[in-house]
């Protein structure tokens, strides 16, 4: 929307909250423009953000907050995390979930740093991306958002920068180690790529439960021999299956506890068929916590989807997450910070007991906030071309100064 004049009230109060992070007003002035762009920009790069605005500075100014102002982006993220502890609705709880997946962020330019050739199993494509695990904490009320995120190099470009090559149970762990050194409560999930013995049993000595995806050819201990587990599953007879509604449909499980090879301490695995008669499952799933009951189990996994599917989406549809041209790892590391807080903002402000001031209804989905926020900065901008129309100013003038 160009023409922006005044910040969104959801900004002003970022703006507020976040001022100690930086030195001058200049600085607060780029964080604002910058997170403005990110919810309402059509094009989310810096010099599309930059165009929003009637009256700023170069975008090179703009290019340089993000590449070269020393300003600590760490800081920034344990600022967000210390606002999001404010609100119940958001607050870290026992009950509360870390889930941690991978996401591929496509780019357009080979020249940005530590970019790579990666494979896209959505799009069945090799592609130019850079590979994230980010954890994500799920809230008892629905409520979720980023916590911290690392980012996988390649063995060459690792080599090439003289750092260690950390692969991606490594850079798993180093997530899990950063939210038991916060003291951040609750369980982990993931899916059957991050289900190795190494971080199942890094995650149990902790004294930490999980909830993983298992793939069928893990080997577990079964009257005295080895044996898949997809093999195991497949010899379950019909009548030892219960039902189950998950989501709302009928399902079918089995649950046993079991020794699993490699992994240093007895697991439950949960088996669930979509109807009662067939023979592979539709899932397998493995928990440390022997004791739970299924529904328990089930409700920890299926905040996976809530904690990554649903930011990865948002974060690329409306916060523009893959949408950086930055060549530097610096600017792309402050932009993926930037969008969370983005998220976190629009996250806070989703499903309030009363609309917000500013929206005028109730919010829902991120997608929905965007176009909020976008209103409410159309709202002003209207504002200001009445008020100055009414102090004289011609529709030329006016015209011009917005679509500078």
């Amino acid at each position: 929307m160009p023409g922006v004049i005044e910040f969104p009230e959801v900004v002003k109060k970022a703006m507020e909250d976040y001022k100690q992070i930086f030195a001058n007003e200049p600085e607060r002035r780029h964080f604002a423009e910058y997170l403005t762009g990110l919810i309402i920009a059509e094009r989310k790069t810096v010099l599309g953000i930059n165009q929003e605005f009637a009256v700023t500075t170069d975008q090179s100014c703009l290019n340089r907050f993000l590449t070269e102002v020393d300003w600590d982006v760490q800081r920034l993220n344990a600022r967000r995390l210390e606002l999001m502890q404010k609100d119940p609705r958001s607050r870290y709880s026992a009950q509360g979930v870390v889930a941690i997946d991978d996401v591929l962020i496509d780019h357009s330019g080979k020249l940005i740093e530590d970019v790579g050739w990666y494979w896209d199993h959505a799009e069945k494509r090799y592609t130019i991306a850079h590979d994230y695990l980010i954890a994500n904490y799920v809230c008892t009320s629905g409520k979720h958002y980023p916590l911290e995120f690392r980012l996988f190099r390649a063995r060459e470009r690792a080599e090439a920068l003289g750092e260690p090559f950390r692969n991606h149970t490594a850079l798993c762990i180093e997530l899990v180690d950063w939210v038991l050194e916060r003291q951040i409560a609750g369980d982990f999930t993931f899916d059957n790529y991050f289900s190795s013995a190494e971080i199942l049993n890094h995650i149990h000595g902790k004294g930490r439960g999980y909830v993983g995806d298992l793939k069928s050819n893990r080997k577990v201990k079964h009257q005295g021999q080895e044996v898949s587990i997809g093999e195991f599953a497949k010899g379950v007879a019909p009548e030892a299956k219960k039902a189950v509604r998950i989501g709302g449909e009928l399902q079918w499980y089995f649950t046993k506890s079991f020794w699993i090879r490699g992994v240093d301490h007895r697991v439950r695995i949960v088996l669930l068929w979509e109807h009662r008669k067939d023979r592979e499952p539709a899932k397998i799933l493995i928990t440390n916590r022997v004791y739970w009951e299924v529904s328990r189990i089930l409700r920890v996994y299926r905040r996976r989807w809530t904690g990554t599917e649903t930011f990865h989406r948002d974060g690329k549809q409306s916060l523009g997450m893959g949408d950086c041209q930055l060549r530097s790892r610096r600017g792309q590391t402050l932009h993926m910070y930037l969008v969370f807080v983005a998220y976190s903002l629009l996250m806070f402000e989703l499903k309030q007991v009363h609309a917000c001031e500013w929206a005028l209804v109730k919010l829902t989905t991120i997608g929905e906030a965007c176009r909020a926020v976008l209103r409410d900065t159309l709202r002003k901008t209207i504002r200001w071309a009445l008020s100055r129309s009414q102090e004289g100013w011609s529709q030329e003038k006016i015209v011009q100064l917005l679509a500078a």
